[in-house]
């Protein structure tokens, strides 16, 4: 079994045969079995995403170059404990060079969303699959206001970069 599969298992607890394996586990093994999916899921999850960055730059009308790169911003959530940094759903920038843009917030535009309407935005303009591995990424290594993600799409990889 992938990892993936473990964790979309284990995701869903009540499944008949998920919950009956799971209540034979001593709470140990439980543990250490949930720690495990998580981590080897971290890697599946960047896949997914950029899965679905070269889908929607596929998509993208352009000038023939090839898009290099994509970049996310961070975004901040009121939880119930506290506020809380993500990955923002929505793609900052599509590069076709290595070059990274300048994506500090001062440099480029921002659209005011209305508290309670920030959910409504990102269902109509974000990808539901991108949005959630993006927020498995930031659940699994939360990153810091100012932290950038680059998916560069040539050799597959995710990595946080500093402004």
């Amino acid at each position: 079994m992938k990892p993936l599969d473990l964790a979309e298992l284990l995701a869903a607890p009540t499944e008949p045969p998920v919950r009956d394996a799971l209540r034979r586990l001593a709470p140990r093994a439980l543990d250490a079995l949930i720690i495990e999916a998580l981590s080897a899921t971290e890697e599946g999850w960047r896949q997914v995403v950029v899965d679905r960055v070269a889908e929607f730059a596929a998509e993208q009308p352009g000038d023939g170059r090839p898009v290099v790169a994509a970049y996310f911003t961070t975004t901040e959530r009121r939880a119930a404990d506290g506020p809380r940094v993500g990955w923002s759903p929505c793609v900052a920038a599509l590069a076709s060079t290595e070059y990274v843009p300048d994506l500090r917030h001062t440099r480029t535009t921002a659209m005011a969303v209305p508290v309670g309407e920030a959910a409504l935005a990102e269902a109509v303009f974000a990808d539901p699959e991108l949005a959630d591995a993006l927020n498995r990424l930031a659940a699994l290594d939360p990153p810091g206001h100012e932290d950038v993600l680059r998916i560069h799409l040539p050799t597959r990889q995710v990595t946080r970069v500093k402004p």
